[in-house]
């Protein structure tokens, strides 16, 4: 069906359609999440398959919808410059839709969530087409996406503290991975930080040294030899600040937050040294 069909159901007031069957509809969603026209791709499928999941019209069929979402997040992986990073991004966002589905009913056994998991936190470190705003097809961010789907991962009751211990992992992977993240990407990375953090099970003499990794990576000190210092350090740096301001304002606090604050702010305070005055850095 063309566009215009879809219009109508939007129209409509997001009505699941009579005239089809839900699985031909899904999958033609599906394959829309894909287009490269933002109109189609936020306007008609994103929207569509988001309002469906919220009032339950895929609760009897949300793990079929949770693989094929997971399934998206292979297509082209690997490609930069290619329409394949919509697919990739918008399987990501669904995903979340149909993981917080899963937390607010409790639809799910722990295998369908763990299975996603275990391809979620594969494309984050796999997705190399870091775009934001592509002209004329609008925002790309696939790694962002990718991290909200890892903080509605993270809020999942199927994931023990070593599961969450995985997901602080690759978030670090992520960020001294190499390329530059510079669509907000670290903020997201932080508030999927933030969502480990308030289950309170990661225990804090794993959450410390974990801090203390990225912040080894976040000093301009530790770039090698004929590295931009500064390059070296972006996502970490990004990271690091992002994080320390969500502990400091923002609304979820997890129940180590005091300590959190202080360990935060001295790994940025001893790898700013050249922007603070001596005295805070000898503090």
């Amino acid at each position: 069906m063309g566009v215009a069909y879809w219009r109508g159901v939007v129209r409509d007031g997001v009505r699941v359609p009579e005239d089809r069957t839900l699985g031909d509809l899904t999958a033609e969603l599906t394959t829309m999440l894909g287009s490269p026209d933002p109109e189609v791709r936020d306007g008609v499928a994103l929207q569509v398959l988001t309002v469906w999941i919220g009032r339950g019209v895929y609760d009897d069929l949300l793990a079929g919808l949770g693989d094929g979402m997971a399934a998206g997040l292979r297509v082209g992986i690997g490609e930069t410059g290619t329409s394949t990073v919509f697919r990739r991004g918008w399987s990501a966002r669904v995903l979340a839709h149909v993981l917080h589905r899963d937390q607010d009913e409790q639809l799910l056994p722990a295998e369908d969530v763990l299975r996603w998991g275990d391809r979620l936190t594969t494309y984050l470190l796999r997705e190399q087409d870091v775009r934001g705003f592509i002209p004329g097809q609008g925002s790309a961010r696939a790694l962002a996406h990718g991290a909200d789907a890892l903080t509605a991962l993270a809020s999942s009751r199927h994931l023990g503290p070593l599961e969450l211990t995985v997901l602080l992992d690759v978030i670090a992977d992520r960020l001294v991975g190499g390329l530059a993240l510079d669509h907000n990407e670290p903020d997201h990375l932080a508030a999927a930080t933030i969502a480990v953090l308030l289950r309170d099970r990661v225990p804090f003499d794993v959450v410390e040294p974990w801090v203390a990794r990225i912040a080894v990576h976040a000093d301009p000190e530790s770039a090698a030899p004929g590295v931009d210092p500064w390059t070296h350090v972006r996502n970490t740096q990004s990271f690091l600040r992002s994080l320390h301001l969500q502990l400091l304002l923002g609304p979820h606090r997890p129940p180590t937050r005091a300590d959190l604050v202080l360990v935060v702010g001295d790994a940025l305070r001893t790898t700013n040294g050249q922007h603070l005055p001596r005295s805070v850095t000898e503090k």
